[in-house]
């Protein structure tokens, strides 16, 4: 099994702290919320064992990396500015960018506006859309009422305060209810208790997931809280505003998605259509898959089905 090592990289007038194992062709695994480059410590061996140099950043504003304090510094330009600037940092030339959850805007918004530094595009539970005549958290509203969790992140102190209580607690609601585990498929909307505090702490983890997996996220996301992480969801309408030179831009380079059928986000679809809606946007979709019974945390609860896909991908474009 290969070696996983640790690292910092000055990008873009910050330091983002990075796992990475293995050499050969670069892959970039870039994580969602609230998660950190621990997401992906199955992936990690797996693909250096496969012959690929794997880097996952701790993306800015999250645990082991700089957060700046500013909201208008974590836009989608910002965010594809770093994986632009780690690409030249590892001078590979160009690599396969991975995204999951968040990680998927930011890897198809390099793909879309950086085709010459992407290989292939892998998404993770998020599939590309061309960008929307009307503003974002406008639509959400709309089709999910007042009460959509990304509306709830967008005052400053509000998500915080849930989050940064019972850290681990929250982890183990976050992680059990949005995973394929769940009884039932959750729709994401908050309540007087914030997204979590009303969900059943669940009586035992899922066999995917350790206490030693909930205390890693804590210990990390109790050293610096959730601010930099929610910043993120602060800036969905002003990247609507930023990408406008991007809108009906397709994504052009050989492109891979997987999701699970249990996903919340997927479920906010069609599943059975999805490959379909995808195609227009999406005309090199060469890898397409959803596995039964899986939830949003893909990479973690299904590892095996998760790496088997991204190795296929990742050879199919030498």
């Amino acid at each position: 099994m290969a070696t996983i090592t640790e690292g910092d990289a000055e990008v873009n007038g910050i330091r983002l702290h990075y796992t990475q194992a293995g050499t050969g062709p670069l892959v970039l695994l870039l994580h969602g919320f609230p998660e950190t480059s621990y997401s992906w410590r199955h992936q990690l061996s797996a693909l250096a064992d496969a012959g690929y140099r794997a880097v996952a950043p701790d993306q800015r504003g999250y645990p082991g990396s700089e957060h700046p304090a500013a909201p208008d510094d974590y836009t989608i330009h910002h965010l594809v500015g770093d994986v632009v600037a780690l690409i030249d940092v590892f001078e590979a030339g160009d690599a396969m960018v991975v995204g999951h959850d968040w990680g998927s805007p930011v890897a198809w918004g390099t793909a879309q506006s950086r085709p010459d530094l992407v290989r292939g595009v892998a998404s993770l539970s998020v599939p590309f859309q061309l960008r929307s005549p009307v503003r974002p958290l406008d639509g959400v509203r709309h089709a999910f009422g007042d009460n959509f969790y990304q509306l709830y992140f967008q005052e400053p102190g509000v998500a915080e305060r849930e989050f940064e209580g019972d850290t681990a607690d929250m982890f183990r609601r976050m992680f059990y209810w949005y995973s394929g585990d769940a009884p039932e498929v959750q729709n994401l909307i908050c309540d007087e208790n914030g997204m979590t505090g009303s969900l059943a702490l669940p009586q035992k983890l899922p066999g995917w997931l350790s206490e030693d997996d909930i205390a890693a996220y804590t210990t990390a996301f109790s050293a610096q809280g959730f601010t930099g992480a929610l910043n993120w969801y602060r800036n969905i309408d002003r990247n609507w505003e930023l990408t406008t030179p991007w809108a009906g831009a397709r994504i052009e380079r050989p492109a891979m998605f997987l999701g699970g059928d249990r996903d919340p986000v997927v479920n906010w679809f069609d599943p059975g259509k999805l490959r379909e809606l995808m195609a227009p946007a999406v005309p090199h979709l060469t890898s397409f898959d959803l596995i039964e019974g899986a939830g949003h945390w893909i990479q973690q609860e299904r590892p095996e089905a998760t790496n088997r896909a991204l190795i296929a991908f990742a050879d199919s474009l030498r």
